[in-house]
């Protein structure tokens, strides 16, 4: 590797070199930047001068990061993050806050948390733009390389420098059109029925399926779709069954009717997951306390639910979408870190959702 000047360099390159890495294109990159595109390409002419390397290379219809970018854009993250917490030292005020914050999550974990997220920051910190990006199986190098900043999943990745705190913890319903068909009646009644599920990309099963066929309960699945957002039309208008978190009656599946799983079921627990280089970073704990506010929300809501359910029809149980809604505020005490060892681990299913754990 050549060496290079490195007095040249500036947070706006290096801000420069991470977008167009991230995104793959200099169009996205300057979206994200809130430039000109003429503006990047500029840019990064001048940072391929200062570092005598091409950096990005074309690759079809769009553009391809060197190997040198690659590992450039690993440090870049890293060295962003400092220069940030530098400028924070003193006192921190969200609303002064300018950043783009990249979280991780898959599309049920997204749609049932990050848009009253979005909302309490564009009401508290509007220079703060909020990236998604899919969890997938959340790595440990997702956090330990800043591609994101936090994760939110059902799977904490093990590691002794990643922290966790458990947000939610949702049960499984079977969800159907109530126009067409009743609810299964027994066990029997739901293996003998159709059913239509989530099969990520790719051919990655949902964490139930696979706990269900382990446990030699084989259902015929005569549609899979990628998304949560693709099971509601095929549910409505037909005899098909999907078994998916209750929560999705707040949203998604309103309009649908659900019942009780008559197979036994494991919860869904819900963490949000850190680095603990952001553990004491003020910006970041404001950022987890919103978040955290926001799952006490869909608390609300499932308590809610579960306290109706016994005064409505067995087949239903009542969420109540102002709960959902409703914005009970924030303020909750940071997390305690532990070390968390592999029966611990095992064991987070059953811990509350007050403490955080160092696995």
């Amino acid at each position: 590797m050549s060496k290079f000047d490195w007095s040249y360099l500036d947070a706006r390159l290096l801000q420069l070199l991470v977008a167009v890495v991230d995104t793959g294109s200099i169009t996205g990159a300057a979206q994200r930047l809130g430039v000109t595109q003429s503006a990047v390409s500029h840019l990064l002419d001048k940072l391929r001068g200062i570092t005598g390397d091409a950096l990005f290379v074309k690759s079809g219809r769009g553009i391809v990061a060197t190997a040198r970018a690659e590992a450039m854009a690993v440090q870049a993250r890293e060295l962003l993050g400092q220069l940030e917490r530098f400028a924070r030292s003193g006192s921190f005020d969200p609303a002064d806050w300018q950043t783009t914050f990249t979280i991780a999550a898959n599309d049920f974990q997204r749609d049932v948390l990050l848009p009253g997220l979005a909302r309490r920051l564009r009401e508290q910190a509007p220079g703060v733009a909020l990236r998604v990006i899919p969890s997938d199986v959340p790595s440990l190098d997702m956090l330990r390389l800043e591609r994101c900043q936090l994760v939110i999943s059902p799977r904490p990745p093990e590691g002794s420098d990643i922290l966790q705190k458990r947000l939610f913890e949702d049960r499984y319903r079977v969800f159907y059109d109530p126009a067409v068909r009743n609810a299964p009646a027994s066990k029997a009644d739901y293996l003998a029925a159709d059913h239509v599920t989530v099969v990520y990309e790719p051919r990655r099963p949902l964490d139930l399926d696979q706990h269900l066929a382990g446990r030699g309960i084989q259902r015929r699945f005569a549609v899979m779709v990628p998304g949560f957002a693709g099971l509601p039309p095929f549910l409505r208008g037909s005899q098909l069954l999907a078994t998916a978190p209750g929560l999705l009656q707040t949203h998604l599946m309103q309009g649908l009717a659900s019942a009780r799983v008559p197979v036994p079921c494991p919860t869904l627990p819900m963490y949000m997951i850190w680095h603990l280089r952001h553990q004491n970073d003020a910006a970041h704990r404001w950022l987890r306390e919103q978040l955290e506010a926001v799952a006490r929300q869909v608390n609300q809501a499932l308590e809610y639910g579960r306290a109706r359910s016994p005064r409505a029809r067995p087949d239903q149980q009542l969420v109540n979408p102002v709960l959902a809604q409703r914005d009970l505020g924030s303020g909750e005490s940071d997390a305690s870190v532990r070390q968390a060892s592999a029966a611990q681990e095992h064991k987070r299913r059953l811990a509350s959702p007050g403490s955080a754990q160092r696995l």
